[in-house]
């Protein structure tokens, strides 16, 4: 789902929302949002993920879910690019730190 869909599904004017910051911050700025003090912006229960969407008027912005709500807006599509690449970083970091992996792309 492109960012301007999300926001059209859920009815949100992106002017609503709080800007969020570049990528290379999001993370850390992500783990603090989840504090229970944001609501939800479908349903207004606390929220317990943080998303970031973007727009070209109107630049990043979060966007707060709880996970119903999440779980009910998140696109199952199933993966948009290769999963070979992200499962052989994986595979690799598994088989350094010693550990076993069995993944579902591994037709377990």
């Amino acid at each position: 789902m492109v960012d301007a869909d999300l926001l059209r599904s859920l009815a949100i004017d992106p002017l609503e929302l709080d800007p969020a910051p570049l990528w290379t911050s999001c993370g850390r700025a992500g783990i603090e949002r989840l504090d229970g003090r944001r609501p939800c912006v479908r349903c207004g229960r606390p929220s317990s993920a943080a998303g970031v969407v973007e727009t070209p008027e109107h630049g990043r912005r979060w966007v707060d879910r709880c996970i119903p709500c999440l779980v009910a807006t998140t696109p199952r599509d199933g993966p948009q690019a290769p999963l070979t690449e992200p499962l052989a970083v994986l595979r690799e970091a598994a088989r350094t730190a010693g550990v076993a992996l069995t993944t579902a792309a591994d037709g377990v």
